[in-house]
């Protein structure tokens, strides 16, 4: 069946008021944020007598200072409260948030300005749980990279329409203040009227009581999610994030201002640059990972981050011109285009990181935790982009140059990714499969929708070679615990892979008895926890590319676990490299082509009373058919 695109979310009411509100908020924010940096960096001298990069790293901080303060309370009323109603709360907040700005820009009073700072970190603080616990009470399983990818497309364009009209307006001769002034207020108005279209959407705790303490609340919120190690190692994932984007884009303004010797218009260009990779990165997510929440896409992007990361900073060092230029005077001047694309792509592969991360926490996450668990981890976004502020302060105090902070930025990228995918292999794991069906093969799935979203099942295939379980791995919507033959697990690649993905290894009886029948309670174990298990019933590799008899340890394992028995069939991968035809070894390296097509054909469950070793072996068959 053909998946509708994620573009249709927007046509649709359980979606689209919530994005327009959200996409608003986003804009208004950065508008207001924009205005008074671009005010206090390039008309400093009339309103404060800070230094330029002071203000540039201190301004966000204190924007994101209310996530460390209000956000355990903000998950929780997110818990209970119905969520359509508490959007439209947090827009009347932001109306007069802005109207209180307002007063502080014609009236040209600084503190006034820095508290409406701090009063929309507070507004926004209160968004961000319902923001992201709302799209998993909306969206099937299915959609959820999709509307992520939206959500986060939405959210960066907004930002950097709103960075954009910021910085445009503030700097109109004569009535700029009074315009961003005006805009605010009225952004701020159309968010609250998009608001109520947004269907009602139930608390998942109504009943829960909130504790005010804030400080005992974050503790308790964060372990509670480091008891589900895959959604905490993910938030912090989404946490250093944040670092690096608030370590890199604090440092645009002074950056276009000293290296590239531009006015406001290249600040504008590469924040606008960097938004515009980070939605398509954000939308790209949806047709890389085939619909599904793929965390394969995550060490994709964390390479891409620290390459362009590091070769930003070469980029910055090919930039000779010392004469103040517009934006389009920048571009015109040698290495410039390095520059932008280094820009460009390290947005892009935010997208790859940061979408499915989130999606991956919605949808491991308890629902009934959800909203605090996102509050968690906007605690853990402050303290991280709180620190990134700090570390910029002290580095760039101690002489270190905003292209060599890139530099270091992105090293200091790579050591965090490789420990945190050491602590997760399932990252790395899920990367080497995405990689393979993206490179090697092309693959269909045939039917996907008949592997259940939860509870527990026997997924039973055909087996024709060595990656057999890597590409189902990848076709999947969850994760897969394999029977492999013990042998496999002495393979340098393969046995790293099947370990990492807690294969469970069997032998024959004849061979090691005692490791056949662990097997079968490893088997029954992880199908008591509702986790799907996967086995290839012939027991060893076809060497005709014809199905071989069906063994009878399906049979035990359906009389000690009765779930169903799910037939499964792979279609073009005998002749494989891999597989264990007898045709000459160079002839199969170039017979199917590098971007050969397979197919995962799904059958229908059969249910456990009926399940015997030949009818399966029948249901498989059936599948294969013949490739075409």
């Amino acid at each position: 069946m053909s998946q509708a695109s994620q573009f249709s979310l927007l046509t649709q009411r359980r979606f689209a008021p919530f994005f327009w509100t959200q996409f608003l908020g986003a804009f208004n924010d950065n508008l207001f944020k924009t205005a008074l940096i671009v005010v206090l960096t390039f008309d400093a001298a009339s309103w404060t007598t800070l230094s330029p990069s002071l203000v540039t790293n201190l301004i966000p901080g204190l924007f994101i200072l209310p996530y460390v303060l209000f956000s355990a309370t903000a998950g929780q009323v997110a818990e209970k409260f119905e969520k359509s109603a508490l959007v439209r709360f947090v827009k009347w907040l932001e109306i007069a948030i802005m109207g209180l700005a307002a007063v502080g820009w014609m009236t040209h009073t600084l503190w006034l300005l820095i508290f409406a700072i701090f009063a929309m970190g507070t507004h926004s603080t209160l968004f961000g749980p319902v923001k992201y616990a709302y799209l998993p009470q909306q969206l099937r399983p299915e959609e959820l990279t999709g509307g992520n990818g939206v959500v986060e497309m939405g959210t960066f364009v907004g930002i950097l329409l709103g960075q954009v009209f910021g910085d445009v307006i503030v700097m109109h001769q004569g009535l700029g203040i009074a315009f961003v002034a005006a805009a605010t207020v009225g952004f701020a108005v159309l968010g609250l009227l998009a608001s109520y279209r947004i269907p009602v959407t139930p608390a998942p705790a109504p009943d829960l009581k909130i504790a005010w303490n804030p400080l005992a609340e974050t503790v308790r919120n964060l372990r509670h999610s480091a008891g589900n190690r895959t959604v905490f190692l993910s938030m912090l994932g989404n946490s250093w994030f944040w670092f690096y984007g608030a370590m890199v884009l604090a440092q645009f303004p002074v950056y276009a201002m000293t290296y590239l010797h531009g006015d406001h218009s290249v600040f504008v260009l590469l924040l606008t640059v960097f938004s515009l990779g980070i939605g398509v990165g954000s939308l790209l997510c949806e047709r890389l990972s085939g619909h599904k929440v793929e965390i394969g896409l995550v060490p994709f992007g964390s390479i891409g981050l620290s390459l362009f990361g590091i070769d930003l900073y070469f980029a910055s060092q090919g930039y000779t011109n010392t004469a103040t230029v517009d934006a389009f005077g920048m571009l015109a001047q040698q290495g410039s285009w390095r520059i932008v694309f280094d820009v460009v792509m390290i947005g892009i592969f935010g997208g790859f990181f940061i979408v499915p991360l989130f999606a991956l926490i919605q949808l491991r996450c308890d629902p009934r935790h959800l909203s605090r668990t996102i509050a968690g981890m906007n605690i853990l976004n402050a303290l991280f982009m709180v620190a990134a502020a700090g570390v910029a302060i002290v580095l760039l105090g101690q002489g270190l140059t905003i292209p060599e902070l890139f530099l270091a930025t992105a090293v200091l990228n790579a050591v965090v990714a490789m420990y945190i995918f050491s602590l997760v292999p399932e990252f790395l794991m899920r990367f080497l499969a995405w990689l393979l069906i993206h490179t090697v093969h092309k693959v269909k799935v045939i039917e996907k929708g008949r592997i259940p979203e939860q509870g527990a099942a026997v997924l039973v295939c055909n087996h024709v070679s060595y990656v057999d379980a890597v590409v189902i791995m990848a076709a999947s919507p969850r994760p897969i615990r394999f029977v492999m033959d013990h042998r496999i697990f002495r393979t340098p690649l393969l046995g790293w892979i099947f370990r990492t993905a807690k294969a469970i290894p069997i032998a024959p009886a004849k061979e090691d008895p005692w490791l056949l029948e662990k097997a079968y309670v490893d088997i029954a174990q992880a199908l008591h926890e509702g986790e799907l298990v996967c086995i290839f019933p012939e027991g060893r590799l076809t060497t005709t590319g014809e199905i071989n008899e069906f063994k009878g340890g399906i049979a035990k394992i359906v009389e000690r676990s009765h779930v169903p028995v799910i037939p499964m069939a792979l279609r073009g991968l005998w002749g494989h490299l891999l597989s264990r035809s007898n045709d000459n070894l160079l002839e199969r390296a170039f017979r199917k082509g590098l971007r050969s097509r397979l197919a995962l054909a799904v059958g229908t469950p059969v249910a456990p009373a009926h399940v015997t070793p030949e009818l399966l072996q029948r249901e498989v068959a059936a599948l294969r058919g013949s490739w075409k």
